[in-house]
């Protein structure tokens, strides 16, 4: 009797944390869960973040064409 109660916790003590990565690693599971909890918390704000886009964009290309037209004015002046 003491090795089958043995068997079966020896049995219990590996397949339960084996099922348990085994289930949270299914991909169905992180899609429906996972990325749905993290869009309730942080929605997209689309608009908002395509306007930070393009304001950061302006900002490079401002700064590059900064950078080109100094580099010209040095040169030119050698």
């Amino acid at each position: 009797m003491g090795v089958k109660i043995e068997m079966f916790r020896m049995m219990l003590y590996l397949s339960f944390p084996v099922a348990m990565f085994w289930v949270s690693n299914q991909a169905e599971y992180f899609e429906e869960y996972v990325v749905k909890r993290k869009r309730e918390i942080f929605p997209p704000n689309e608009a908002q973040h395509r306007k930070e886009l393009e304001d950061f964009k302006e900002r490079m290309r401002v700064r590059r064409e900064q950078r080109i037209l100094k580099d010209i004015s040095v040169e030119s002046e050698n």
